[in-house]
């Protein structure tokens, strides 16, 4: 096999829990980088103290009953630093079913061609229904208090409905400015970038805020938040776009599909929304093309490193 850190570097964090719990067990998240939350969401207020007792940082996030202003009253949250996991005190006893918020978004794509058969095979368990059910998930605890979405009669209070590229659709009004901004820089570009021309007029549909949980798992999506956005084309080319589809027509090899083969935006588009704080499902292994997903915290991350 490969050197496991780099190959976890290049693919992102869907397949670091599968490759080695050796790996999983040496990584640290310091209380130093509790910075890159703070960068990223500026009008919250993170405050630390360290519990001696349970030998970690308890960290009271405060986030203002108006976004954007940190004058307005704000609701405090308590959680434990938990290698970056933010968790109540109540989980910290089940702080193995967890991952990090932090992990290293890759700039380039893993490429299918260079995997071993023993990463295949590690893909593909992580893909199986049991792991997808019963395995570590993304802690979401952090996210409903920055989002109040505890309930969905809490977090619609906040959904808005917007328009994204022509195409009307529903959001968290945190994400709202940002997403404006992604659309802005898009427009602009496609009026003399063919490629971003095209992929603006070939999109279908830009849906975003949908109440539900993760298809084959017990977590909630970050649709349920309204922080994702799917970007749904008119044609894919005949192209694959979303692993999960992909496994229904290739259930031995879906994770092989080449790159050349799957439908993806314009990198001139995915760059603009890395520079607004979101993330592009294509870049994990277990590839989801049309995903855009608000996480200004991870671009922190490998920016200010």
């Amino acid at each position: 096999m490969k050197n496991p850190r780099n190959f976890l570097k290049n693919i992102g964090l869907l397949v670091f829990m599968v490759i080695s719990h050796v790996v999983w067990a040496e990584t640290f998240v310091g209380i130093g980088k509790l910075k890159y939350f703070e960068r990223a969401y500026p009008d919250v207020t993170f405050a630390r103290r360290y519990d001696v007792k349970e030998q970690d940082w308890v960290i009271s996030v405060t986030v203002p009953s108006v976004p954007g202003d940190k004058s307005s009253p704000g609701k405090t949250t308590e959680f434990y630093w938990a290698n970056s996991c933010f968790l109540p005190a109540e989980e910290l006893k089940n702080k193995d079913n967890y991952w990090p918020l932090l992990y290293s978004y890759p700039e380039e794509l893993a490429d299918p061609a260079d995997f071993t058969e023993e990463e295949k095979a590690q893909i593909k368990n992580f893909g199986s229904e049991e792991s997808r059910k019963n395995g570590a998930g993304t802690p979401m605890f952090f996210f409903e208090a920055i989002y109040d979405s505890q309930t969905r009669l809490s977090l619609e209070t906040h959904i808005t409905k917007t328009t994204f590229l022509g195409k009307t659709t529903n959001v968290h009004e945190r994400i709202k400015a940002p997403l404006k901004k992604v659309e802005e820089k898009i427009n602009e570009l496609a009026k003399y970038d063919t490629e971003v021309k095209a992929f603006v007029e070939n999109i279908r549909s830009a849906d975003a805020y949908s109440w539900r949980i993760i298809a084959g798992t017990n977590r909630k999506s970050f649709h349920s938040i309204g922080i994702a956005v799917d970007i749904l084309p008119k044609s894919q080319g005949g192209k694959q776009i979303f692993w999960s589809w992909a496994a229904d027509k290739y259930p031995d090899t879906w994770m092989l599909v080449p790159l050349s083969n799957r439908w993806m935006p314009p990198a001139s588009v995915i760059k603009i929304f890395e520079e607004e704080g979101f993330i592009w499902g294509g870049k994990w292994v277990i590839y989801d093309n049309m995903h855009f997903e608000y996480h200004p915290e991870l671009i922190q991350n490998e920016q200010k490193k």
